[in-house]
C-alpha cells in the first residue's frame, strides 16, 4: 500500500510540476499569441467582406499589422530590460562579494593581532562607500550633460534617477547604482591591505570617505562619464586602470606616509619579513576573489540579452581566465627559479596580477594574447614586490604590485595588443592615448590621497603608537580579539 500511495504522490508531484512550466510558457508567449491572433482576425475579417477590399480595407490591414508590429517590439524590449537588469544585479553581488575575498586575503597575509581591525576596515569602507557613493559619488562619476566643468568635473546631485519599469532603458538604474557602488568600494579595500598594522581606525575611515566620495568618481567620469579620457579614445573596459590602478597608488601613498612596520626591516636595511598568520584564509580570499571576478569583467559587458551579447559576455569570461591562470603560473616559476622554492603567496598574488591586467582589454584580446597580457602580470608582481623591497617600502599585501603596477601595465597593454577604437587609425596612437589617460589617473589618485594621508599625519592622526602596534590594533584600536590569547601572535 505505501508503494502505491508514494506512486501516487509522485504522480500528483510531476503533474502539477509539468502544468506550471506549461502555464509559465504559454504566459510567457501571451503577448505574441495575441499578436498573432489579431493579425488572423484582420485575415479573415478581409477575406469575409471581399467588398471592402477597397479604401476602407487597406487603412484596416495597416492598423492592425502596425499593433503587431509595437505589441511584439514592446514584448522584445520588456524581455531585454529584465534580462540585462537581473544579470546585472546578480554581477553587483558577485563584485560585493569580492569584499570577502579582499578580507580573507590581508587576514592571512597580517598577524593575528590585527585580525579584529583588518575586518571592521573591509567592513566599514564598503558601508561608508555605500552612502558617501550615494550621496555624492554617483552623480559625480556619471554625470550625464549635467557637468560642472565639462569634461573633469561631474554634478554633486544625491540619489539615483528613478526606474519605474515602463520607461524602458537597457537596464535598471537602481541595479546600475549596485555594480557602480561594488567598483567604488573595490578601490577603496585595496588600500586596506597596504596600511595593514600600523594605521588607526580613524584614519582609515577618513580616507575611505574621501576615495569613494570623491577622488575615485572625479578620475572615474574622465573615462566612464564620458569626460576628457573618453573623448581621447581611452579605452579601460572593466578598470585595470580607472579601479584598480587607483586604489594600487592609493596605497602606495598609505605606505609611504605610514613608513614600515616595526621590524619590518632592520636598522641596516635589510629585509625582515613578518609573515601572515593564515595561509589558507589568503589562498581562500583569492579564490573567492577570482569568482567575484565573473562579476567585475563579464559583468561590465552591461547588456546580455541576445546571442551577439551573451556570446561577447562568455568571451570576456575566458579572457579573464586564461589571463588568471597565466599569472599564477609565471609568478610561480619566477619565485621558484628567484628563491628555489615554489611560493605560494606569489602564485596567489599571480592569479590577482594576471586578473588586474587583463581587466582593462578582456573585450578586445585574442585568447593567445590574453596568456601574454596574464603571463606579464604574473611576471611583474614578483619583480614588484621585490622593488618595494629595495625601496624599504612595507606593503603586506602587495596591493600595489598588485593592483597598481599591473593596472598600468593593463592599461598598456590594451593599447599593444587591443582592437583599435573608432577614430585611432594606429597602433602607436592607440598605445600614447593609453599612456596619457593612464599616467594621469594614477597621478591623480597619488597626488591627492598624499595630500590627504600627509595632513592625517601632521595632525597626529595616522599612525598608532609603537606600543600599540606591538600588542596589536584589535585590543587597542577595538577592545576585541580574534583569537585566544595563547593564538594571538
Amino acid at each position: 500500500m505505501n508503494l502505491v500511495r508514494n506512486r501516487w504522490v509522485y504522480s500528483l508531484l510531476f503533474g502539477a510540476v509539468i502544468a506550471v512550466s506549461v502555464g509559465g510558457i504559454v504566459n510567457s508567449l501571451a503577448p505574441l499569441a495575441i499578436a498573432q491572433e489579431s493579425a488572423e482576425e484582420a485575415a479573415s475579417t478581409a477575406e469575409a467582406s471581399p467588398e471592402k477590399v477597397g479604401a476602407e480595407a487597406a487603412p484596416a490591414k495597416t492598423t492592425d499589422g502596425d499593433a503587431t508590429a509595437e505589441a511584439l517590439a514592446s514584448y522584445i524590449q520588456e524581455t531585454d530590460y529584465t534580462i540585462n537588469t537581473l544579470i546585472m544585479f546578480i554581477c553587483a553581488v558577485l563584485v560585493i562579494f569580492m569584499q570577502a575575498g579582499f578580507a580573507m586575503v590581508e587576514i592571512g597575509l597580517n598577524s593575528a593581532k590585527n585580525a579584529v581591525n583588518i575586518l571592521s576596515k573591509n567592513v566599514m569602507d564598503l558601508c561608508v562607500g555605500v552612502l558617501l557613493y550615494f550621496f555624492i559619488g554617483f552623480n559625480l562619476m556619471y554625470p550625464g550633460d549635467a557637468w560642472t566643468v565639462d569634461g573633469y568635473l561631474g554634478s554633486f546631485t544625491p540619489f539615483v534617477v528613478a526606474s519605474d519599469g515602463t520607461d524602458y532603458g537597457d537596464y535598471s538604474s537602481y541595479a546600475d547604482f549596485l555594480f557602480q557602488v561594488a567598483f567604488a568600494a573595490t578601490a577603496a579595500t585595496i588600500v586596506s591591505g597596504a596600511v595593514a598594522g600600523r594605521m588607526k581606525f580613524s584614519a582609515y575611515l577618513v580616507y575611505s570617505a574621501i576615495l569613494t566620495g570623491l577622488i575615485y568618481p572625479i578620475s572615474g567620469a574622465w573615462k566612464w562619464g564620458g569626460g576628457w579620457c573618453d573623448a581621447m579614445g581611452f579605452q579601460d573596459f572593466a578598470g585595470s586602470v580607472v579601479v584598480h590602478a587607483v586604489g594600487g597608488f592609493a596605497g602606495l601613498a598609505g605606505a609611504i606616509f605610514l613608513g614600515p612596520r616595526i621590524g619590518r626591516f632592520t636598522k641596516g636595511g635589510k629585509s625582515g619579513p613578518i609573515p601572515g598568520h593564515n595561509i589558507s584564509f589568503a589562498a581562500l580570499g583569492v579564490f573567492i576573489l577570482w569568482v567575484g571576478w565573473y562579476g567585475f569583467n563579464p559583468g561590465s559587458q552591461l547588456t546580455y540579452a541576445g546571442a551577439a551579447n551573451a556570446n561577447a559576455t562568455s568571451y570576456i569570461a575566458l579572457t579573464t581566465t586564461l589571463a588568471a591562470a597565466a599569472g599564477a603560473v609565471t609568478a610561480l616559476v619566477t619565485a621558484w627559479t628567484l628563491f628555489g622554492k615554489p611560493d605560494l603567496t606569489m602564485a596567489l598574488n599571480g592569479v590577482l596580477g594576471g586578473l588586474v591586467a587583463i581587466t582593462a582589454n578582456c573585450d578586445r584580446v585574442s585568447q593567445g594574447e590574453s596568456l601574454i597580457i596574464g603571463v606579464i602580470g604574473g611576471f611583474l608582481v614578483v619583480m614588484g614586490i621585490l622593488l618595494l623591497e629595495k625601496l624599504k617600502i612595507d606593503d603586506p599585501v602587495g596591493a600595489w604590485p598588485v593592483h597598481g603596477l599591473c593596472g598600468v601595465w593593463g592599461g598598456l597593454a590594451t593599447g599593444i595588443f587591443g582592437d583599435l577604437p573608432d577614430g585611432i587609425e594606429s597602433v602607436g596612437s592607440f598605445i600614447t592615448v593609453q599612456l596619457i589617460s593612464t599616467v594621469a589617473i594614477c597621478a591623480w589618485a597619488f597626488i591627492t590621497m598624499s595630500i590627504i594621508f600627509g595632513v592625517l599625519k601632521v595632525i597626529g592622526m595616522l599612525r598608532v603608537s609603537p606600543e600599540v602596534e606591538q600588542s596589536g590594533l584589535d585590543l587597542e584600536e577595538h577592545g576585541l580579539r580574534a583569537y585566544p590569547l595563547a593564538a594571538d601572535q
